[in-house]
């Protein structure tokens, strides 16, 4: 009896989590999914248990009546741009800072500066440098650029883009620096050696070190964008622009303004499974790149 106890203490340290786990994310996840499900409004919200149970109507009228599929290609737009301009400028900043020179601690430091910042103030600041005939109008006005609207108009789109840019490539940059100093100095000792270029040492050296930190970088930043709320509601206001009416607003819209909250919660599904689909390529990815797939139990 005491070796089963003692197999068994990990399961019961694992308790714990497992009720926080139900209550922060199990829960409420089964919650939404029920709300999803009914004719929920302002009407109805006093007494949810007994609204109108409306099977997959709000996900019709989502994909069918609403402005759902623009808010979805909007938010991959925006977050697959993001994502693949922050890429360059965090590992380029984390090559410029990985060998030591006077001032290296204070310069890291000002890197992780838009990341750290919350993105209240990081939408307010932008959106004071935005405003017509402001910051960005005038510098634009040095360089030759007519100046546009950036906060109303087509531009909003690269306004938006611009700003997620600024304010996410320093995780790339720290995950970056991690993989970079993984790195072997007897490995750079045998490039040298071999009379290897600093390009052949990027790409046949560095390159497999930074490729596992990178990528989760990368993944992490995708979520982030296509999840984000605060910078767009901060930085254009509710009603949104259409070229920046991403999902996270609209979900809110919906929800906190036309009391649609059987509709908002259908929309949050749908934003759940663009979550989830990224998630599972890069757990696929990991396991096949560990070498689990061949594995048998």
């Amino acid at each position: 009896m005491s070796g089963t106890r003692q197999r068994q203490r990990p399961l019961w340290m694992l308790i714990p989590g497992g009720l926080l786990t139900l209550v922060v994310i199990v829960v409420p996840l089964l919650t939404a999914l029920y709300i999803s499900l009914l004719d929920l409004d302002q009407y109805s919200i006093r007494q949810w248990v007994g609204a109108p149970f409306v099977a997959l109507e709000n996900y019709v009228e989502a994909v069918r009546a609403s402005h759902l599929p623009h808010a979805v290609a909007v938010s991959l737009g925006y977050a697959l741009l993001a994502t693949v301009f922050t890429l360059p400028l965090g590992v380029a900043a984390a090559l410029a800072t990985h060998d030591r020179f006077r001032g290296r601690a204070f310069v890291r430091s000002i890197f992780l500066v838009p990341y750290v910042l919350p993105a209240f103030v990081v939408g307010t600041v932008w959106r004071i440098i935005l405003q017509p005939d402001g910051v960005a109008d005038s510098v634009l006005g040095q360089l030759g650029v007519a100046p546009g609207l950036w906060l109303n108009g087509p531009r909003s789109f690269w306004a938006l883009v611009i700003v997620q840019v600024w304010t996410a490539w320093p995780l790339v940059y720290l995950l970056a620096v991690s993989g970079l100093h993984t790195v072997d100095p007897m490995v750079h000792e045998a490039a040298a050696l071999d009379g290897a270029g600093w390009w052949a040492k990027l790409r046949h050296v560095v390159a497999p070190y930074l490729r596992g930190p990178v990528s989760l970088a990368l993944v992490i930043s995708f979520l982030h964008h296509v999840n984000n709320f605060t910078l767009p509601f901060v930085l254009f206001g509710v009603p949104s622009p259409r070229d920046v009416e991403v999902l996270p607003v609209l979900t809110y819209v919906e929800s906190f303004q036309n009391f649609r909250f059987g509709l908002s919660a259908a929309m949050a599904v749908f934003s759940l499974v663009l979550v989830a689909i990224p998630i599972a390529v890069y757990l696929r990815a990991v396991r096949l790149d560990t070498g689990d797939e061949g594995r048998t139990p």
